[in-house]
């Protein structure tokens, strides 16, 4: 029997429906891979795609991390969209159903208690032992899609076989292959077979919560039985409380029938809105783009809308679908209408609960409508144009989807699309503005693997206890930091302002904060928060100047937190009056254990830190010539419970 050629296999819908909310919402890798390994099926795709001749010969990736560094962000969301369509072709019968929710529970038991095992017992590899517990009874789930019996019960006869030959056919080694071909083996001919084949074959047992399964632990490692009935109820804890996060009841009776639904929607709206965003010429200027999707938001809502373009300091009126539209422009700043402040916020706007000054009443004349919905299209830190939308004042709730699932698409359309055409309402900085949007795209793309990569090495100088071999991976470890500076240089020129000698504070932080939540702050146990003003932040600096302050100081916070784990905070003030003169203020401060006294009493001087041979502390003294250059000020406070940093920069006049 051929088992390997289709492995199109179901996934519970609930599952499928989160990872495909995530890339929707454009969330980080690591939320979206998170989800995705918690189902076989879904891992099952990204595996076979990210060791197939499409990369080149099988290359043993055996985690959803390693895959995703193969296939990159982008190819890897497309990958859960087409399997969330596949998905909804699955048509199982109820009994079907419930079975593949007792398979995703025993599967991810198995998973964890791999991966808990793997680390107890000191297996080098506990990503490996993870993924082949999820796959480990591959088997079954292929039985469960299959209608004839038959069949059927030859696959459940040769689970085994089948997770052995898939597991070969990623080329993930003969080892992995036994682990899952001697799954099944008496514990008493387990106990010296390889590591990992002992791992596999205990986490099935266990995760079945047997007695055989707890007397096996003592057979193969010699565990406690206290201590494996620890491992038990912890994993069932994680297993309980990530079913909870995915929406998946657990207890008594299984109906899948609301959450495929609910996918079946979400994919249809999905397909709707791409296929309405074709309609327009996609090889023109993104003015034309803006103007003709328009007719494509009314197609799918039914609702009239207009569409404003940003041009200069303006919001112009560019097109409509409620009958001939007058020319109109108005000022893009913040005057208390739904259009202005959705474009200053960059957040869908609309007038429930607000008292409609005279530009709302103007736009609700034009579409004919007792309320409106101001929805703005972002490319990154741009806001292109505009879109308003009539409405009566209770839009469904599908009508909201569909507006905001447009809207990103529309955005992503933009963004992706070539920057060499020119504005035709805005001329080239709007264009060379959506160039350096693309660029930061991509050095943020870049930046994924550094973070993988780095994170593998830390896990390797853990198992190493040979201190040459840890001070070479350090050296590789600060080369890698030193790639990752350099592309946040590279990535200050997507700054909003085209001015080199001035800069917005807050535009630059939240720029630099979305490289550095994926790379700097990517581990769970290292949070970057940002209180940012919500008054004007432009102050006397180029960006350049100001991103190189802020990534030293950033960066040296977040190196004093990151072995304990801890926060880093970045704090925005203005305006600030002192000395006669309006100043920004600047905190950034961290959770660490404070300096020394040594190192703060000789602070920003060269060569002076607090991480140990190898550092030359140049960074500190940059910064604090850098802010004298502009006339600023910086103080530092420091102390068991931490270290903050103020600075104040001198605000435009």
């Amino acid at each position: 029997m051929s088992t390997l050629p289709d492995l199109q296999l179901p996934s519970l819908p609930e599952v499928t429906l989160r990872a495909l909310e995530a890339c929707n919402r454009d969330d980080n890798y690591r939320a979206i891979s998170e989800i995705v390994a918690s189902d076989t099926a879904l891992v099952v795709r990204v595996l076979t795609l990210a060791n197939s001749a499409l990369y080149g010969p099988p290359s043993g990736i055996n985690s959803v991390d390693q895959a995703l560094m193969r296939l990159g962000t982008r190819r890897f969301k497309t990958l859960v969209l087409t399997a969330a369509m596949r998905q909804i072709l699955f048509d199982l019968g109820g009994g079907a159903w419930q079975q593949l929710r007792d398979f995703w529970r025993h599967a991810l038991t198995t998973a964890l208690t791999a991966r808990a095992l793997a680390t107890l017992t000191r297996y080098p590899e506990a990503d490996e032992a993870f993924m082949l517990g999820l796959l480990h009874n591959i088997g079954e789930l292929i039985a469960i899609k299959t209608p004839d019996m038959e069949t059927r019960q030859e696959y459940m006869n040769r689970q085994s076989e089948i997770a052995a030959e898939v597991v070969t056919s990623w080329g993930l080694g003969p080892m992995a292959a036994d682990a899952m071909r001697y799954q099944q083996a008496l514990p008493s001919d387990l106990r010296d077979a390889g590591h990992l084949v002992k791992v596999i074959s205990l986490a099935a047992r266990l995760a079945l919560s047997d007695s055989a399964g707890i007397a096996a632990a003592g057979t193969m490692f010699g565990l406690s039985e206290e201590l494996v009935r620890e491992i038990n109820r912890r994993i069932a804890q994680d297993v309980s409380t990530m079913a909870e996060s995915l929406g998946v009841p657990l207890i008594n009776s299984y109906n899948a029938e609301p959450a495929t639904l609910k996918l079946r929607h979400t994919v249809l709206q999905q397909a709707i809105t791409q296929q309405a965003i074709g309609l327009a010429d996609l090889e023109t200027t993104n003015a034309t783009i803006l103007a003709e999707s328009v007719s494509s938001l009314t197609l799918i809502t039914g609702l009239p809308a207009l569409c404003f373009g940003h041009v200069d300091d303006n919001l112009v009126l560019l097109s409509g679908t409620a009958g001939q539209h007058p020319h109109l422009a108005v000022s893009a700043v913040a005057g208390g209408s739904a259009l202005t402040e959705a474009f200053a916020t960059q957040t869908l706007t609309n007038l429930s609960g607000r008292t409609p000054n005279v530009l709302d009443h103007q736009l609700l004349s034009l579409l004919r409508t007792p309320s409106l919905t101001a929805v703005p299209i972002l490319t990154g830190n741009l806001c292109p144009g505009v879109f308003v939308l009539g409405t009566d004042g209770s839009a469904a709730d599908s009508t909201a989807e569909l507006v905001t699932l447009f809207s990103r698409q529309l955005s992503t359309v933009l963004q992706t699309k070539s920057a060499s055409v020119e504005y035709r309402t805005g001329g080239g900085d709007q264009d060379r503005q959506i160039a350096l949007e693309k660029l930061h795209r991509q050095l943020h793309e870049i930046s994924n693997p550094l973070t993988i990569i780095r994170q593998y090495i830390h896990q390797l100088r853990s198992r190493l206890n040979d201190p040459e071999m840890q001070n070479e991976l350090e050296v590789v470890r600060e080369e890698l930091d030193r790639a990752s500076n350099l592309l946040l240089q590279i990535n200050r020129d997507t700054a909003k302002s085209s001015n080199e000698h001035t800069a917005d504070l807050n535009s630059e932080i939240r720029s630099l904060a979305q490289v550095l939540d994926d790379s700097l702050f990517s581990d769970n146990n290292l949070q970057l928060n940002l209180q940012l003003c919500s008054s004007p932040t432009s102050v006397n600096s180029g960006p350049a100047v100001l991103r190189q302050i802020l990534i030293n100081l950033i960066k040296n916070a977040a190196e004093s937190v990151s072995e304990a784990g801890g926060s880093v905070s970045i704090k925005t003030a203005a305006p600030v009056w002192q000395g006669q003169r309006d100043w920004v203020e600047l905190n950034v401060t961290d959770t660490g254990t404070g300096l020394t006294d040594s190192i703060r009493n000789t602070l920003f001087t060269p060569g002076n830190t607090t991480k140990g041979a190898g550092h030359c502390g140049l960074g500190l003294s940059i910064v604090k010539q850098l802010v004298d250059d502009m006339d600023g000020v910086i103080a530092c406070h420091t102390g068991p419970e931490g270290t903050n940093f103020r600075l104040l920069i001198p605000a435009t006049g």
